[in-house]
């Protein structure tokens, strides 16, 4: 009777340490909708924060700086600046842009900085010290332009294609240069939209 007894005792015993048990288990391995959410939140959030700082870098982050005086005074030697190499993937360059680009594509070239004064269609050529784009006079120069080069003829810009002078264009190698000539897009780096501090100009936009 008494064995009896002991085993009932010892059996409920048993019983309530598995059923405790399983309890502790359940609860130990228990991860809720709300916690899956929030670290999966947590994760976007972190991707994305990287991908927009990438893109970022690689859109208005890359740097250069400008070789000689042929953008003056827009731009001044040792100064640098900021591209966009992002715009001209959606966008072509327009008439007045200051675009960087590799000469002929020439990887082991420096840098070129020049502005854009003609399109594809457009016609140049420069007479008596004025560049004209479409046999009508540009406002971009109120100084002769002393070197023609190329442009005493007329000149069409072909498709894709673009004729950039620098500022100063009688200190400039640029498209009226034979070895030179119209800029193709492959061959642009991006547009020049930030400049640091240099001369008597401290940080600012590019025009």
């Amino acid at each position: 009777m008494h064995e009896l007894f002991f085993c009932g005792i010892i059996l409920i015993m048993f019983k309530r340490k598995q059923t405790n048990g399983l309890v502790f288990y359940e609860k130990k391995k228990l991860i809720t909708a709300r916690q899956v959410y929030a670290f999966i939140s947590w994760v976007a959030i972190i991707a994305g924060a990287i991908l927009m700082a990438y893109v970022m870098v690689f859109a208005f982050g890359v740097r250069t700086t400008i070789i000689g005086d042929s953008m003056e005074p827009s731009l001044v030697n040792g100064q640098e600046i900021m591209i966009n190499r992002l715009v001209y993937n959606i966008f072509e360059p327009g008439q007045g842009d200051v675009v960087v680009f590799k000469p002929n594509g020439n990887e082991n070239a420096h840098t070129y900085v020049k502005r854009v004064v003609a399109v594809p269609g457009d016609t140049v050529r420069i007479m008596d010290g004025i560049l004209y784009v479409n046999n009508e006079p540009t406002e971009f120069y109120s100084d002769n332009i002393a070197n023609p080069g190329i442009a005493a003829l007329d000149i069409t810009v072909g498709e894709d294609e673009f004729f950039v002078m620098g500022d100063n264009p009688n200190s400039s190698d640029d498209s009226r240069n034979a070895n030179i000539g119209n800029v193709k897009l492959d061959t642009i780096i991006g547009k020049a939209w930030f400049h640091m501090a240099g001369g008597t100009e401290g940080l600012g936009r590019i025009h």
